[in-house]
């Protein structure tokens, strides 16, 4: 069997399926592994250019579990005491902790004792979101609202109406913090799906606690996990081919049966694939496979990204790790994105060499929110950039900008990387409280033919694009079970093949 595309969702797969005795060929048009979890070379330095959080690290276990391999012993893993540095102004600035009376301590200092305790209610609901869509909802094949409300019994059905599936985010966490700038902080959490609080469901509260639970740095960058677990997948006995670029996915008799590459075609039974869905929407992998997923129309695309790459020096602001630097109007903000570039963008740091960096340059991915427009616009303006340095240096932090030294990822950009997408980097946006159910499953209506990514059931992010190969690969299997069991049993002088 075949996986198109060496990134969380099929590296996942690809083990999986392994790990259960099936032959599995990679097919990669880049040349390395890891798809959004990409590294940056600029000059003597190695950035990370995708995804810079790690939580949900027990995902990863598993996958090195089924292999009956240990994460530890191949990815070197530290948790962060500090979460992630906050910022609106040089005299406003809020760290979150691991520890959360730590992070309710801090938020007292900050907002008021009043607001401390709300954070720890707020804690309270954010967990129970998460336990209460956990399995029945991420670790499900094809959820809907009624299998997730009755999943258990009565228990379920009043779950559900505790976690307020029809309200916004924006409109859930004023029913905690008074203070916009709390609502700012944690709203944020909803672009880690490609959309705004304004709009997203309360749901999405979930990702709180999935950071509270832990985040880790990976030593050498995020993109050492993907080596490993591509390494992982070679000691199973996957094949890979990079710069293998497919062309199209073959039917015949109505279920998968070849890709075709520039090169060549590729006989196959089954197939996952591991790219925006709207690529085979919109027929970039043949028609054959079009009736697999429907096509994302772009107002329904989820955000994409301006990224800076840097190897500079900054002066002035303490950096973290993980640093956010809030606009002052975030509902203005967002308005803004919905058809361009903010005035005052919020924009996030991920300081890779922090928090025992010396003098001298560090390694920086510097990021602000941008509408999906890589295929319906031009480069962004100059603007943006200008708007980025100057929200920066009111908060306090200075950098020796050396355009030799960056290198810039816009919409467009990532549309090239990741085609059909217009820079979309999370699929669909997750807007309305339906919007988490109309992601496509891995099963699809062509035999044969099954689907993996961040843009996929049960949605973006490192570990759950990882989960979403899992799914695929069990949903795969289970066919294959499934079409032994129909097989006729074939007999000679009355004894029993099969």
């Amino acid at each position: 069997m075949v996986v198109i595309g060496a990134g969380m969702g099929g590296l996942s797969a690809a083990i999986s399926m392994a790990s259960q005795g099936e032959d599995v060929l990679v097919l990669e048009r880049a040349a390395s592994p890891g798809g959004k979890m990409r590294r940056l070379q600029v000059g003597d330095y190695a950035i990370d250019g995708g995804p810079t959080v790690l939580t949900m690290r027990a995902v990863f276990e598993q996958i090195f579990a089924l292999a009956g391999e240990s994460l530890s012993n191949h990815v070197t893993l530290e948790p962060l005491s500090i979460l992630a540095r906050h910022a609106w102004s040089a005299g406003e600035r809020l760290d979150l902790y691991a520890d959360l009376q730590a992070s309710a301590d801090a938020i007292g200092d900050f907002a008021g004792a009043a607001e401390a305790r709300r954070f720890l209610e707020f804690s309270t609901e954010s967990r129970r979101i998460f336990e209460t869509l956990d399995k029945p909802f991420m670790r499900s094949q094809r959820p809907n609202p009624l299998t997730l409300a009755t999943a258990n019994g009565l228990r379920g059905l009043a779950a559900m109406a505790r976690i307020n599936p029809f309200e916004t985010m924006w409109k859930g966490l004023g029913r905690h913090f008074r203070d916009r700038r709390l609502r700012q902080l944690f709203g944020r959490y909803a672009t880690y799906c490609g959309s705004s609080p304004f709009l997203a469901p309360a749901t999405l509260m979930l990702i709180a606690h999935v950071e509270q639970a832990g985040v880790w740095t990976v030593k050498g960058g995020m993109h050492e996990l993907a080596l490993a677990l591509e390494a992982l997948a070679r000691r199973k006995g996957v094949s890979f081919r990079y710069g293998a670029e497919v062309t199209a996915i073959r039917t015949a008799r109505g279920r998968v049966a070849a890709v075709a590459t520039a090169d060549e075609e590729i006989d196959c039974s089954a197939v996952i694939v591991n790219a925006d869905a709207n690529a085979l929407a919109t027929g970039l992998l043949g028609r054959d496979g079009a009736r697999a997923a429907r096509p994302v129309a772009p107002k329904q695309r989820s955000l994409s990204a301006i990224t800076w790459a840097a190897a500079i020096e900054t002066r002035g602001f303490p950096l973290s790790r993980h640093n956010v630097f809030f606009s002052g109007d975030y509902e203005r903000e967002f308005r803004e994105l919905a058809s361009g570039y903010p005035i005052e963008p919020t924009v996030y740091i991920c300081a890779q060499d922090r928090d025992g960096h010396a003098a001298g340059p560090e390694r920086l991915l510097l990021l602000v929110n941008s509408p999906a427009n890589g295929d319906l616009a031009p480069q962004p303006p100059a603007a943006v950039e200008h708007a980025m340095r100057r929200k920066l240096a009111d908060c306090g932090l200075i950098l020796d900008w050396n355009q030799q030294h960056i290198i810039m990822t816009d919409p467009a950009r990532f549309g090239r990387l990741f085609p059909a997408t217009g820079g979309a980097l999370y699929g669909r946006a997750s807007h309305g409280w339906m919007a988490s159910f109309q992601r496509p499953a891995a099963r699809t209506a062509v035999p044969g033919l099954y689907l993996a990514g961040g843009s996929v059931h049960p949605g973006p992010g490192a570990p759950m694009a990882a989960l979403s190969g899992l799914l695929a690969a069990e949903s795969l299997m289970m066919s294959k079970a499934s079409m032994r069991r129909l097989q006729p049993v074939a007999t000679v002088g009355g004894i029993s093949t099969a």
